[in-house]
Order: C-alpha cells, then sequence, then structure tokens
C-alpha cells in the first residue's frame, strides 16, 4: 500500500507517536474496510496535532461545539472525473487524547491508534449517528486495533 501522510504538529510539550506508528494504524483501518485504491495511485492524507485551543475552534466552528474534542475528521470528496485518493485531513487533539488514555486507565499508544482508527473510518464514510451504524463502526475498530495488537477500546477499567 502507497501510504502518504503529511504529518503535522501543531502542538508542543506532548509525545506523539511516530510518523510509522500513525501510517501502520491508518493502513490496518484501510485493509480491515477494505478500501480499494489503484495499486499505482498513493493514498494521501493529512494528520494534524493539535492543541485544545486549535481543536475547540475547530469544533466550534465545523460542530456548533464549544470544546475540544478527540478527533475531528474531514474528509475529502473526489470528483468522480478525478483519479484521487485523497482521504482528507484528520485533526487529533494531544492533551484530550492523553487525558483520556489517563481518565480511562489506556495506555497512550492504544488510545492514539484507536483514535487514528476511528478517524480514518469516518474519512472513508463510516460514523456513529445511528445505532446500527454505530455497531459496524465500532466492530470494525475492535478488529482492527486486535490486528495490530491491542485490546478492545471499549471495555474501560475503572
Amino acid at each position: 500500500m502507497n501510504l502518504d501522510i503529511d504529518l503535522q504538529q501543531a502542538c508542543e510539550d506532548y509525545e506523539t507517536p511516530s510518523l510509522d506508528q500513525f501510517s501502520r494504524w491508518v493502513a490496518q483501518a484501510l485493509q480491515e474496510a477494505r478500501y480499494d485504491v489503484p495499486a499505482d495511485m498513493p493514498i494521501e492524507m493529512t494528520l494534524r496535532l493539535v492543541d485544545t485551543y486549535e481543536s475547540r475552534e475547530l469544533n466550534r466552528t465545523y460542530r456548533d461545539k464549544d470544546r475540544p474534542t478527540n478527533v475531528l475528521s474531514f474528509p475529502f470528496e473526489t470528483p468522480e472525473d478525478i483519479p484521487l485518493a485523497l482521504l482528507g485531513d484528520l485533526v487529533i487533539c494531544a492533551p484530550v487524547v492523553e487525558r483520556e488514555a489517563a481518565e480511562q486507565n489506556k495506555t497512550r499508544e492504544a488510545h492514539w491508534a484507536h483514535m487514528v482508527v476511528h478517524g480514518t473510518l469516518h474519512l472513508l464514510g463510516y460514523d456513529h449517528i445511528e445505532e446500527q451504524d454505530a455497531e459496524t463502526m465500532e466492530a470494525l475498530e475492535v478488529q482492527t486495533l486486535a490486528q495490530l495488537g491491542f485490546a478492545d477500546p471499549y471495555v474501560i477499567d475503572n
């Protein structure tokens, strides 16, 4: 799989996963979702790591929610007559991911992987608004994360 991730580090003071880790997690999500792209075409996406201020601004602007959030996804809708495999943009808020991992007694790596897989599936059109869609998406997340060696992210040990 030819995957090109434009990694943008827009927050400081947070230890974030490497580009190799992000690439492995995205590739596994694409594989489990059976994402089909011509072999000679690179799959492209932007992954932006932000602080709470930027996350809050984006969440307020695009979702009318005045608070930072863990991950936002902005799928790119490719015109039918243009052969592109541009998935879109993922914006992940490092401080929120770190806080959630601690609150949920998860390793930071496992929670980062979950946010990347979750966001990638959103870029592919999966959502969790309706219960049946949520079950489908969550099952795919659990399956993908298991292939990566992570536990079910929806089982929270407190």
